[in-house]
C-alpha cells in the first residue's frame, strides 16, 4: 500500500473520456481538404502532442509547403472541427472506471487534478459532468511546452500547492509517462501506455482493480 501520495493527476484524453474519434474526425476533415493522406496509424502518432506539432506531423505528407499563417489557419479549422464535435459528449462517455475512482480517492482524502494540454479541457470536462471535480486543472491554456516536456504537470503540481514527489500521474500516452518521470513524479500507465517500459505500474484503465492497491 502507499501512504506518501497526496494527490493524483489526471491526464483527460483516453484516461477520463476518450475524444480519440473527435480528433481523428477532425484532422481527416482537414486532411482531405488539403489532399493530404491521412490514416489511424498517423493519427496514432499525434497522441499526447500539440495541435500545432500534430498538424507538423500532417503536413509531413504535404505536397506542398504552408507558411506560417496557413498553419495557423489550419490549425483553428481543426480546432474548429474539434469543438463542434466535443459538443456531443455527455456523461455517459466517461471511460470505465472513472467515476468509481474518483469518488474512492475523494474518501481517501486524495487531492486530484488534471494534466492536458489540450486547450478545451474545461469544454469537455463541463460535457462529461466533472467540471467541479478537481481540484486543480492545468491545460494547453497554462503552458507553452506540450509533453514530453513536464511543464503541464508542474504548473498542476504548482496548482495543487504540492511538491512532484507527493503526486501520482495516470497517463495512456508514452509521450504523458515520459512528462511524469521528468517532472518526477510516480507515473501509471493506462490504455496503450500500459505497455510503456518506463512507467512505474502499468494497468488496463481506471477500472482496474490493480490500481486501488496503490492507496
Amino acid at each position: 500500500m502507499i501512504q506518501n501520495y497526496d494527490a493524483v493527476i489526471f491526464d483527460l484524453d483516453g484516461v477520463l473520456v476518450s475524444t480519440d474519434e473527435c480528433h481523428y474526425q477532425a484532422w481527416k476533415c482537414l486532411a482531405d481538404r488539403e489532399n493530404i493522406p491521412f490514416d489511424r496509424k498517423v493519427n496514432e502518432r499525434l497522441r499526447g502532442v500539440s495541435r500545432m506539432e500534430s498538424l507538423e506531423i500532417i503536413l509531413e505528407r504535404a505536397a506542398k509547403q504552408y507558411t506560417p499563417t496557413e498553419k495557423v489557419r489550419m490549425a483553428e479549422y481543426k480546432n474548429q472541427i474539434y469543438r463542434e464535435k466535443i459538443e456531443g459528449l455527455t456523461p455517459s462517455d466517461l471511460l470505465p472506471g472513472v467515476a468509481l475512482f474518483l469518488r474512492y480517492l475523494r474518501e481517501q482524502g486524495k487531492r486530484i487534478a488534471v494534466g492536458s494540454s489540450s486547450k478545451n479541457t474545461g469544454r469537455i470536462l463541463e460535457k462529461i459532468g466533472l467540471d467541479k471535480t478537481f481540484d486543480a486543472v492545468a491545460d494547453g491554456n497554462d503552458i507553452t511546452k506540450s509533453k514530453p516536456d513536464p511543464e503541464v504537470f508542474l504548473v498542476a503540481a504548482k496548482k495543487l500547492g504540492l511538491p512532484s514527489a507527493r503526486c501520482i500521474v495516470v497517463e495512456d500516452a508514452f509521450s504523458g509517462i515520459e512528462a511524469g518521470k521528468a517532472a518526477g513524479m510516480t507515473t501509471v500507465g493506462v490504455g496503450s501506455a500500459g505497455q510503456c517500459p518506463s512507467a512505474d505500474y502499468r494497468l488496463v484503465d481506471l477500472a482496474d482493480e490493480r490500481l486501488y492497491q496503490l492507496f
